[in-house]
């Protein structure tokens, strides 16, 4: 799914911050400036769009997780409704440190949180006294709200998607930490050197977050859905191959079979004798 000039215009995308507010290595990515408001080069949003999308649509089909991290209040609603649809984990709200750095704590948080679930499932909760119910109940809720999809991460994501990556430094901080590649929005007042595919464009205005989220989830659906069909593809030519494989197998049975009978029948033939006819002779 790729956006057109028009497209990012009419969402925004092109409007940065004040031009006091600016960061010196987005230079390259503004094209003007209008009523002390620097404004990006969408021609140059739309290359690192695809770039990123190229590359996020190879991480979608080799079948690793890409974490959305977004926690600004513009952004948590329109990740949770959309990143939600393509089964990837995602973090709206607080981002705890260590998510990625600590990542065994965060597994141990996750099991205490399916042993709350367990106790209510067995009837221990049932045992509980009123207050301790509630205690755990409240225990159950934070861990969820700080969690969230990220409790179904059984391994550490293969690349990030931020946005507003000055909000999420940690965020980022951690993955560069541990090498793992962070794809960004990133607004004229941030650093584009500190990610690795970042893509210039509004990341304060929802529908801006919008449509750059779209083009992002489109290309992991594409992704998605050609290793699906490369998986049926090998399936099914290993089923192909397994049938050629018994025919073959059933025509050499078939051979040998017909000349074991030839032989048969020649060795039987050979050992017949050829009956002569008796000559009567005449005794004198």
């Amino acid at each position: 799914m790729k956006a057109s000039f028009n497209e990012l215009l009419d969402a925004g995308v092109h409007f940065g911050h004040l031009k006091r507010k600016w960061h010196p290595n987005m230079a390259p990515y503004i094209f003007d400036e209008q009523k002390g408001i620097h404004i990006i080069d969408l021609n140059k949003t739309l290359v690192k769009l695809d770039e990123a999308s190229q590359a996020i649509k190879q991480v979608a089909k080799s079948g690793k997780k890409i974490l959305f991290v977004a926690t600004k209040k513009q952004a948590k609603e329109i990740i949770t409704e959309k990143v939600a649809n393509i089964n990837m984990p995602f973090v709206v709200e607080r981002w705890a440190g260590g998510t990625l750095t600590n990542f065994s704590t965060i597994r141990k948080s996750v099991k205490k949180m399916a042993n709350i679930d367990k106790m209510g499932v067995d009837g221990t909760l049932a045992t509980m006294s009123k207050r301790e119910r509630l205690q755990v109940s409240r225990q159950r809720a934070k861990l969820d709200k700080n969690l969230g999809s990220i409790a179904d991460m059984t391994r550490l994501p293969a690349a990030l998607f931020v946005i507003d990556i000055r909000k999420e430094h940690i965020a980022v901080a951690e993955a560069k930490k541990l090498s793992i590649p962070v794809f960004a929005m990133v607004d004229t007042n941030s650093d584009p050197m500190v990610v690795d595919f970042p893509i210039p464009s509004n990341d304060d205005a929802s529908k801006s977050i919008g449509k750059i989220i779209d083009v992002i989830v489109g290309s992991i659906v594409e992704g998605l859905t050609e290793r699906k069909a490369d998986k049926a593809s090998s399936e099914k030519g290993e089923e192909g191959g397994e049938e050629v494989s018994e025919k073959k197998r059933d025509i050499v049975i078939t051979d040998e079979d017909d000349k074991s009978g030839d032989k048969g029948a020649d060795k039987s033939a050979g050992n017949k004798k050829p009956v002569r006819k008796g000559v009567a002779r005449k005794v004198n």
